[in-house]
Parts: C-alpha cells; sequence; structure tokens
C-alpha cells in the first residue's frame, strides 16, 4: 500500500474506491503532487472534477480531460488507440507525465472485456523508463470482484485513504488536499475518542487543522463539545477549520464554537 502523495516516477499505482469525496482527495494529493514536481499531468475522466480540484486550490484548467479523448470521441473504446496517445504523451514530457486514467470507460457497454486487459497488458511496457506516473482509477460500485482483484493484481502499487476508524455507522479517514481529517456516517459521544486520536494526529503533522464533516448525517452535542475542546487547545496561533452543513454548525455553535477564536467554521451546502 503507497500513500498517494508518495507516488514516483514510474510508478503504475491502482486506486478502488466507493466515496466519491474520497477518490477526489486522493485524485487532488496526485494532481497537486505532479504540479509540484514540475511535470505534465492529465486527468482523463468523466466525473465533473474540475471545480472540486480548484475548491481545493488546484490549478485544473488544462489538467482535465474527457476519457474519450484517450481513443477518440464517436469510436467505442480502443485500448491499442489509448497506450499510443499516452505513449505520444510521455514523449511530449521532458520532465516526467503524471496521469490518472478513470477506468470506468471499462464498464461500458460498447468496450469488449478483453480491451482492459489489453490495456493494462500494454501500458505497463510505458514505466519502464520512469518517465510516466499513473493512477488508474476503479470504482467499486461499476465493476464486479473479480474485475477489481484483476486490477489489484495488475498493479505493482496500490493507493487508499488512512482509515482511523469504520465501522457500520462511522468513517473517519485521512485528508489529503488541504490536510487533515475527513468524517462520515453518524458521530456520537461513544465514538468521540476514534476523532480525538485523529485529530490528535493532524495536529502533529498539519499546521492547521482542516475537519471535514461535510458528510456527515448527525453529530451529537457530546461529540461537538470533543471537536470545540480540541480546538481551544490549540496554540493561538493555529487553527481549526470545520466544513460542514447548516445543521452541524448549528450544533457546534450550540457547544461553544462562537467564543473560540482558534476555530473557523465554513457552512455550506449539500
Amino acid at each position: 500500500m503507497a500513500a498517494v502523495d508518495q507516488l514516483e516516477p514510474g510508478d503504475h499505482a491502482c486506486l478502488t474506491y466507493s466515496e466519491p469525496e474520497e477518490r477526489l482527495d486522493l485524485l487532488a494529493a496526485f494532481v497537486s503532487a505532479g504540479l509540484e514536481r514540475g511535470e505534465r499531468v492529465l486527468c482523463f475522466t468523466d466525473a465533473p472534477v474540475t471545480a472540486d480540484l480548484r475548491q481545493r486550490g488546484i490549478r485544473a484548467g488544462e489538467v482535465v480531460l474527457a476519457v474519450e479523448e484517450l481513443w477518440g470521441a464517436g469510436s467505442a473504446p480502443n485500448a491499442t488507440a489509448m497506450v499510443r496517445r499516452l505513449s505520444a504523451e510521455v514523449d511530449q514530457a521532458p520532465r516526467g507525465l503524471r496521469v490518472s486514467l478513470d477506468m470506468c470507460w471499462a464498464a461500458r457497454p460498447q468496450a469488449g472485456a478483453e480491451q482492459l486487459l489489453v490495456f493494462e497488458n500494454e501500458v505497463a511496457k510505458l514505466f519502464t523508463d520512469g518517465g510516466l506516473t499513473a493512477l488508474c482509477e476503479y470504482d467499486r460500485e461499476a465493476f464486479d470482484p473479480v474485475t477489481l482483484a484483476y486490477a489489484s493484481r495488475t498493479h505493482p502499487r496500490t493507493v487508499a485513504a488512512a482509515v482511523y476508524h469504520e465501522d457500520a455507522e462511522l468513517r473517519i479517514c485521512r485528508q489529503h488536499v488541504p490536510p487533515g481529517i475527513r468524517v462520515s456516517g453518524a458521530l456520537d459521544v461513544s465514538r468521540a475518542d476514534a476523532l480525538r486520536d485523529a485529530l490528535a494526529e493532524a495536529v502533529r503533522l498539519d499546521p492547521d487543522v482542516h475537519l471535514n464533516l461535510g458528510h456527515l448525517r448527525s453529530l451529537d452535542d457530546g461529540a461537538a463539545a470533543m471537536i470545540v475542546r480540541a480546538a481551544a487547545g490549540l496554540p493561538r496561533h493555529r487553527h481549526m477549520i470545520v466544513v460542514g452543513d447548516r445543521r452541524i454548525g448549528r450544533t457546534l455553535r450550540v457547544a461553544g464554537a462562537t467564543g473560540v477564536r482558534n476555530l473557523r467554521l465554513l457552512e455550506r451546502d449539500r
């Protein structure tokens, strides 16, 4: 398992995901790392990710391309054409090429099953010179378990978010861009210790702590009070930036968020 922001030139990695928000965060970290290196970065995808990348502070104007551009719009997905296009892009990127590939093209009815096999086998040859870094993204909702297992086997590296806690009700994981913690599900005081531990690591690692509660269904008063106390305990020059909807914001304000100078609350509609 590799951290997405530590992938190096020559790495061919596989990301399987079920949460679009998690995929966006890992994609943002992958793109950001490439831009910082001065690499040419391309994201071939069907998903509207440009605005999300910009919201995370990433220049995404020429980075995001429709996945059909890999083989040519108006025709069925063709693995040979895709590899040829990527090879040409590598030749035009003297400082290296970093590519993310939305593999949902392989789940389209017009894409024959053999096209995925041909693509993954042929694209592997492009990594021998170390000029290409690629992240192939597989949505678990779009592919069957056999295909997902094949994808994991054929990639030398796999990428996933660091998970601090996961059960049927709550998931807490590392967020890369901006750096911090992402929480989804239902958070009550009985699980507050799991979030406290995750926040403690973020305090050690990050200048400011970003706490993403945008996909939290519910937050009880006890857990909200713990978040407010954690923010209040930060040094004067550091902040906790909490993102959530109006309902989450109201619960945090009742818990005392308004009186904590270190806490910045950003309320966004779902």
